[in-house]
């Protein structure tokens, strides 16, 4: 009996403690259930945004620029020859195609005319030369032959001075250039006028280039483009609303009749090396025109760009840029939005306000 009592006090003790470490771990549980659940969220990381020198810089990681897809390129020198802004008119050349038609037709009756006069001219010699040899033609022939002379004579007559009238109008409404080409039947000027290739231009240049009006200038498209153009000779008209010296040009593509635009007419003063900012560098704030350099790998600086500086190359600087500077061409409205966040708050939340509950 002893052997199985000892036996059964050792089971009993066993299933004793057994049962106490079950109760002691349910009332008081240990520290890897707390410590083993999931992590908690980590925070959005946040971007350094400091005032150094008066300059505004975003610190950015390198991560997160990948990831926004930030690109940056290095500014160089382009040689710039100054210009000045002066008012072009895209005229009207119905008028034009129309005297050029007069024109051509009277030129034609003057011919037939000078033909016509010439041979009544030799018809009444002979006519007279044979009255004069014993009369072998009457005196009737004779005047008569003189009256169709005569006749001829006076068509012709008018006719030169309707020819003349109308080259005088011609060249006084549109100039010399376009006055000596309408002749030519084959002539490219007005090939290319009237094909709409091409599109006449009154350009009010200012006074000083009077005796130096520049060979080549552009002029702004009503669709933003640039378009350049060739001078063809002075304008005997001028636009009453606009004081300069007028001057013909010819358009490289045709443009709406009567569209006012801006013409850039470089200037005599010698040509310029100044840094390009690319258009895609430019962010505006605050109503003016800014860059970001990258100062460091994960610096940016927003530098001041000067206004009226831009060109159809981009915006020229000379001042505030060095050439090398990385300015950021792609991300630059990112990097103006990171600049613009609320500093210093550490959430988990995407969107801070969605936090103040």
């Amino acid at each position: 009996m002893k052997p199985r009592l000892l036996l059964f006090c050792a089971i009993t003790l066993a299933l004793a403690a057994g049962g106490g470490g079950y109760i002691y771990q349910t009332l008081y549980p240990g520290p890897s259930a707390a410590t083993t659940a999931a992590p908690a969220a980590p925070t959005a990381p946040q971007s350094d945004v400091q005032t150094v020198n008066g300059e505004t810089v975003v610190s950015v990681s390198q991560d997160v620029q990948k990831a926004s897809h930030l690109e940056v390129a290095p500014l160089a020198f382009a040689t710039v020859q100054p210009d000045s802004t002066a008012w072009a008119t895209v005229v009207d050349l119905q008028p034009l195609f129309d005297l050029r038609n007069r024109l051509a037709a009277a030129r034609a009756d003057l011919d037939t005319l000078t033909a016509q006069a010439g041979n009544s001219h030799a018809q009444y010699e002979r006519s007279n030369v044979l009255f004069e040899d014993d009369r072998n033609v009457s005196q009737k022939a004779l005047q008569d032959s003189r009256a169709v002379m005569q006749a001829d004579q006076a068509r012709l007559k008018s006719t030169t001075a309707a020819v003349s009238g109308l080259e005088a109008t011609l060249r006084q409404q549109f100039g010399d250039a376009l006055a000596s080409a309408s002749p030519t039947s084959a002539s490219d000027l007005f090939q290319r006028l009237s094909s709409g290739r091409a599109a006449l231009l009154r350009v009010t240049l200012p006074a000083g280039l009077r005796d130096a009006p520049p060979a080549r200038i552009t002029v702004d498209a009503p669709d933003g483009r640039v378009v350049a153009a060739t001078k063809l000779s002075a304008s005997p008209l001028a636009d009453p609303s606009v004081q300069g010296i007028p001057w013909f040009y010819t358009a490289d593509r045709a443009l709406p009749v009567g569209t006012r635009t801006s013409a850039h007419v470089p200037a005599p003063a010698p040509a310029s090396r100044m840094l390009v900012i690319p258009e895609a560098a430019i962010v505006w704030y605050g109503g003016q025109p800014w860059a970001y350099v990258q100062t460091a790998q994960d610096r940016f600086t927003r530098r001041y760009v000067p206004a009226g500086s831009d060109s159809e190359q981009g915006f020229l600087v000379s001042a505030g840029f060095q050439a090398g500077d990385r300015v950021v061409t792609q991300g630059a409205q990112l990097l103006l939005s990171e600049e613009q966040k609320p500093q210093g708050i550490a959430t988990a939340c995407k969107d801070p306000p969605e936090c103040d509950d």
